[in-house]
Formats: C-alpha cells, sequence, structure tokens
C-alpha cells in the first residue's frame, strides 16, 4: 500500500543514467521562474509602520515591474523586541529581475527611509530557480 487515507504516497523512482540525463537536460533548459527572496531586521514595534511603508515602496515597485509574477512579505518575532522581516518575489526569468534590481540583482534594494527601520542592511539577496510550486492561500 503507497499510501492511506489524505497522506500523499510517497516513494523513491530509480531512473536508469540516460531517462535521468535527459530529465535533468529537460529541466534546465526549460525557463525557470526565479524566487529572489530579501530577509532583514527591525523593531518589533515598528511592525505595522514597516508594513505599510514596504506597500508603498518595494511591494509596489515589485508589482509595477514587467515580469514580476506575484510577491510575499513575512515577519517573525526574534525575541529581545526585534522581528525578522522576509520578502520573498516571484520573476519570469533573471531578466525581469534586472529590471528591478538593476545590474548587479544580486544586491539588495533599499529606498531612502529604510534606515529608519532597518537594523541592518544585508548587501545580498537570494535568487533560486523554482522547479515546483503549489501556492492556494486565497483556498484556506
Amino acid at each position: 500500500m503507497l499510501g492511506s487515507g489524505n497522506a500523499p504516497a510517497l516513494f523513491h523512482l530509480r531512473l536508469s543514467g540516460s531517462v535521468a540525463l535527459a530529465l535533468e537536460e529537460a529541466m534546465m533548459c526549460e525557463p525557470q521562474i526565479i524566487l529572489r527572496k530579501w530577509s532583514g531586521r527591525i523593531r518589533t514595534a515598528d511592525e505595522a509602520v514597516y508594513v505599510a511603508y514596504i506597500a508603498k515602496t518595494g511591494l509596489k515597485e515589485y508589482s509595477e515591474t514587467p515580469g514580476n509574477l506575484g510577491y510575499q512579505m513575512m515577519m517573525r518575532t526574534l525575541g529581545d523586541g526585534v522581528s525578522e522581516v522576509s520578502t520573498l518575489s516571484w520573476w519570469r526569468d533573471m531578466e525581469a529581475v534586472r529590471s528591478f534590481a538593476g545590474d548587479n540583482p544580486e544586491r539588495a534594494v533599499y529606498y531612502p527611509e529604510d534606515d529608519r527601520f532597518l537594523l541592518d542592511r544585508p548587501e545580498f539577496v537570494e535568487h533560486h530557480r523554482v522547479f515546483a510550486s503549489n501556492i492556494g492561500l486565497g483556498e484556506a
């Protein structure tokens, strides 16, 4: 029995060398959605104000940039009055990311009032190629 109830069936599939290589090559040749992740730290007391500020700056700029497929902003409390904020944005390709971030897309983008909120300014962001996704946040 592979699975029961609503639990997904998990199994390992062993592919022959040529099939595995062909699958790997196909995955590498297919256009890949790019996930861009930035994280920083703010004072927990500033969370609500910071969310409003980012909605008018970075999140607005994400949505106005051609090739942006969407974004999310998350917070978690770290303790001692500090929260971590992360933004995830999805892009059609690295060229779209460059339209937002400029010629050095690995560098974080900052706005004039960021120093008012940020406890640190990480220099770099992360970029990931998305190979699988299933997000249904409105279906909860």
